[in-house]
């Protein structure tokens, strides 16, 4: 059975992150989500979550795709080695934004050097909506 793994903040749940755990799913047998806890937004995002962290995980885990969801600290959501060491995935799915990034770069190194048997899946974003855009359009009206 191949576990896939993901991690996001999922405020203000929209069609983009039903999105992503759909193609998830359709890449493993068994799909971990963690949502990054409030802590983790305020400090490395900046902002206050619009749905605390627990709502957002009732959320996402009410999805018919998703079998498991985990509220994650911060070092669980940037430190992807702490995280396997947790969950144990075979696969690892993100956003292609992060391709090439320091942040991946070295979390693809780090998989190398310690050989573990990890696939690093990265998958679009839906460029016509984000929690941003949802943010500004709320602002305008």
């Amino acid at each position: 059975m191949k576990i896939g793994y993901t991690c996001g903040v999922y405020d203000l749940f929209h069609v983009g992150h039903l999105n992503l755990f759909e193609r998830c799913k359709n890449a493993c047998d068994y799909l971990i989500v963690g949502v990054c806890n409030d802590d983790y937004v305020r400090t490395v995002k900046g902002k206050n979550p619009m749905i605390n962290e627990h709502d957002r995980a009732r959320i996402v885990n009410a999805l018919k795709c998703v079998d498991e969801v985990r509220i994650i600290d911060i070092d669980t959501t940037i430190d992807k080695i702490k995280a396997y060491n947790e969950f144990h995935f075979d696969k690892l799915f993100v956003g292609d934004d992060w391709k090439g990034t320091e942040r991946f770069l070295n979390t693809e190194r780090q998989i190398k050097e310690l050989n573990l048997d990890i696939e690093i899946v990265f998958f679009p974003y839906t460029k016509e909506v984000s929690t941003t855009m949802l943010k500004e359009k709320m602002k305008d009206k």
